[in-house]
């Protein structure tokens, strides 16, 4: 019999095998894998669910991840899923498998960032299971959230000419982490040394205790502006924007002189010689939100300091290009994070 390493496929590649044969039996389920989460009829309202796992040793470190900002964190990138639904949050449950190295009272720490959570962003957590582990801290979230029926927006809505915005800022969840993997690396070598995190608190904020832009899904409500497709970047900007174009069927152009950056973060990335533009598109973990609009509605957007747009949509399917400041055109790669490859690469076809 044939083996095929399972790194061979990849996670996408996983899913997609592992999912082909599913055939939905309940008319109410209106969109199932493929997506940020799936969407069930509930009538004049949509139902938005979606599940991540978070695993020691994949996911996070803890060596420099305090309980409290993982369990935060935990809820916090569940909830970015719902959020990429145009759905606001509603409840959640939390499975945890725990190894005998952590005690009652790590626990009750890491308990306290996922209420901490619940009270931010006034959700409730109304269930979940524990379970022990031979292989460190595992936490699983499955995430509820609420739409209007004609409001739910998905991956495939986007079409030639569509601008692309994104919010926030990129790349400083990803120097965070810069700075953390090389303070573990000088711990390593000088135990004693204390860790020099002196101005580095907002790169290390954004890493450890994201926050999901429940914010920018209200206030896209706010305005009537019903995005054409939409997803949280999680795995970096360039490989959701291939998401946005595979499901949509189509190209994108994207500047690189429009791309956000916290000032901070540019700083940082130069210090540790990496290129800041790639840092934006391919850090991953920002957890904003990256969605298309009609042209129509650009005034609506034009002047709000938490968005920006950073590119258009266009018909031909292969194009996925990045114009650098100079007006250079080269074609966009994504470098994002696969959670069964340690690293992803992808180039468009």
């Amino acid at each position: 019999m044939q083996r095929t390493e399972i790194e061979q496929l990849g996670e996408f590649g996983l899913i997609r095998r592992l999912t082909q044969e599913i055939k939905h039996q309940q008319s109410s389920t209106l969109l199932g894998v493929g997506d940020d989460a799936a969407v069930i009829d509930s009538g004049d309202k949509r139902v938005v669910i979606s599940t991540d796992m978070l695993v020691e040793g994949v996911h996070f470190d803890m060596s420099y991840a305090p309980l409290k900002h993982l369990g935060y964190k935990a809820v916090s990138v569940n909830l970015s899923d719902i959020c990429a639904m145009n759905a606001i949050p509603t409840q959640i449950t939390v499975s945890i498998a725990v190894s005998s190295r952590f005690s009652v009272e790590a626990l009750d720490e890491l308990y306290a960032g996922i209420h901490k959570a619940c009270e931010v962003y006034g959700v409730d957590l109304v269930g979940g299971d524990t379970s022990s582990s031979l292989s460190g801290l595992v936490i699983s979230v499955t995430a509820v959230g609420l739409v209007a029926a004609d409001q739910a927006v998905t991956r495939s809505g986007a079409k030639p000419g569509d601008l692309l915005v994104v919010s926030g800022d990129l790349g400083s969840a990803y120097m965070g982490l810069q700075v953390l993997e090389r303070e573990k690396e000088v711990f390593k070598s000088a135990p004693m040394a204390q860790p020099d995190l002196t101005d580095h608190q907002e790169l290390l904020e954004r890493q450890l205790k994201p926050e999901a832009r429940t914010d920018i899904v209200r206030e896209l409500g706010d305005m009537k502006l019903k995005p054409t497709s939409m997803i949280d970047i999680s795995d970096g900007l360039a490989s959701e924007t291939f998401h946005l174009c595979a499901a949509s069927g189509c190209g994108v152009r994207i500047y690189e002189d429009k791309l956000p950056i916290n000032p901070h973060a540019y700083e940082t990335a130069r210090a540790f010689n990496l290129d800041p533009t790639l840092c934006m598109l391919s850090g991953g973990e920002d957890y904003e939100l990256l969605f298309t609009i009609d042209q129509s509605e650009f005034e609506k957007v034009r002047n709000l300091p938490k968005l920006s747009v950073i590119g258009h949509m266009v018909e031909d399917t292969t194009e996925k290009t990045l114009v650098t400041k100079n007006g250079v055109e080269a074609p966009l790669k994504a470098q994002g994070w696969d959670g069964i490859k340690k690293s992803n690469e992808d180039e468009a076809n």
